[in-house]
């Protein structure tokens, strides 16, 4: 009974009839608007509204009783609104004002909740992509698909950012991915390109070999052989180990084949003509180095196509024994090489001097070749720097053992030129100031 009179005296604080009209009394900024009729009693029909009104405002006090328990207080904004829109509509009798005042905070606190919770997962966002992005210059595929796995991972976790920042965050994040998949991608395409034709050279190099196998031109084929066991090291490319190991050794048994041939060859002769077929040919190598290295003293274009000569009759030339061998032959690649080079900076500087008019003075030119030798030698040394990082990023895994291998030629032919224009600086020193 005393609930009856509650809710009577309820609706007569915030309603009244007109009439056979229930009407609700004009609040905030809503006028006074009907929201029933009478149809037995007036009290009963203010009950009735009243009663409404309790059932609406349970609605509410259970949302923010959810709202206050929960942790993800966001979710709830969508449902406090709608209530909020309801109060205008609602057909009952009560303290509507307060409703809406109620669900007002709510929706404030919630809102207040949202922005820090954005700003929050704005900065996590923001260091996710600077990870992502700090792969750019990766190479570690296995190792960088690990971490973006994980970073994609954390992303999702992580909660929106401000609408008008979406879209910004979500392309850089993408861009950061998708650029290093795109590398990778092509990373991989490059490298089985160089897989396939260093299987293609390697077996070319096999075929060569093994129609030289039998052969009993000792010298010729022995230089030939050589030849392809040094093109075989400079084929480069990664193959799978198995059909690697199966290439080398096909590749190995027609070497093996002939120089085990040789062998027998040479013990059937004597030791004396052994020696002198040797001293011969180490002789004949000297010679050779000789020439080479006085071609500096002759016109460049004389000297190249000489040098070029030398190095078709080095070919023929058969082996030298022991330590010797590589001694000589360092020195007639250093010779040819300084003609090679000279001739390079002669061209060089041809170009940028006038075509008419005096020689500049000796110190002059010295200066200017030495400049540009310089220059060529840092040249030199950046690429060198350019092949030994990526060596240095090469992973250890077996398959890149042809690579490493072609890198560290290219590494130790680039020693080699360096050394060669410092050889050239303190030559022209002696030839210009004099």
């Amino acid at each position: 009974m005393e609930q009856q009179t509650q809710l009577l005296t309820q609706a007569r604080q915030f309603g009244y009839i007109e009439g056979d009209q229930v009407w609700l009394k004009p609040f905030m900024e809503f006028p006074a608007r009907q929201v029933g009729q009478v149809k037995d009693t007036e009290d009963a029909a203010l009950m009735y509204f009243a009663q409404r009104f309790e059932s609406f405002r349970t609605k509410v006090d259970g949302l923010l009783a959810r709202i206050d328990e929960s942790e993800n207080k966001g979710s709830f904004l969508m449902k406090a609104l709608h209530l909020k829109e309801q109060i205008g509509a609602y057909d009952g009798l009560g303290d509507f004002t307060a409703l809406h005042e109620r669900l007002t905070e709510a929706e404030e606190q919630i809102r207040t909740l949202v922005s820090r919770n954005r700003e929050k997962n704005l900065a996590t966002k923001a260091k996710i992509i600077e990870e992502a992005e700090a792969l750019h210059t990766s190479v570690d595929w296995q190792a960088g698909a690990e971490v973006l796995k994980d970073l994609r991972q954390a992303w999702i976790k992580t909660g929106p950012v401000a609408k008008e920042l979406t879209d910004d965050m979500e392309n850089r994040f993408q861009a950061a991915v998708e650029d290093f998949y795109t590398r990778k991608k092509a990373f991989q395409a490059d490298k089985k390109a160089m897989t396939n034709r260093a299987f293609e050279k390697y077996k070319s190099l096999i075929h060569k070999s093994e129609a030289l196998q039998n052969s009993d031109d000792w010298e010729g084929v022995t230089a030939q052989l050589k030849e392809l066991q040094q093109q075989w090291k400079d084929v480069g490319g990664s193959l799978p180990r198995k059909t690697a190991n199966d290439l080398w050794t096909r590749f190995r048994a027609a070497h093996n084949r002939f120089f085990d041939r040789l062998k027998e060859h040479i013990s059937s002769k004597r030791s004396e003509a052994k020696d002198h077929y040797m001293d011969d040919n180490l002789t004949r190598k000297r010679d050779l180095v000789k020439e080479a290295e006085a071609l500096v003293e002759r016109p460049m274009h004389e000297a190249v196509a000489r040098a070029k000569e030398l190095q078709t009759a080095w070919k023929k030339v058969g082996p030298v024994r022991g330590p010797e061998s590589d001694r000589v032959w360092e020195a007639f690649l250093s010779a040819c090489d300084r003609v090679f080079e000279l001739s390079s900076l002669e061209h060089y500087i041809r170009k940028r001097q006038p075509q008419e008019g005096p020689k500049p003075p000796a110190d002059e030119q010295y200066a200017q070749r030495v400049a540009a030798l310089k220059d060529f030698i840092k040249y030199d040394r950046q690429e060198q720097a350019v092949l030994e990082e990526n060596l240095g990023k090469l992973t250890d895994t077996p398959g890149n053992e042809a690579f490493r291998s072609m890198l560290q030629s290219k590494i130790r032919a680039f020693e080699r030129k360096i050394r060669t224009k410092n050889d050239l600086i303190e030559f022209l020193r002696l030839r210009y100031q004099q």
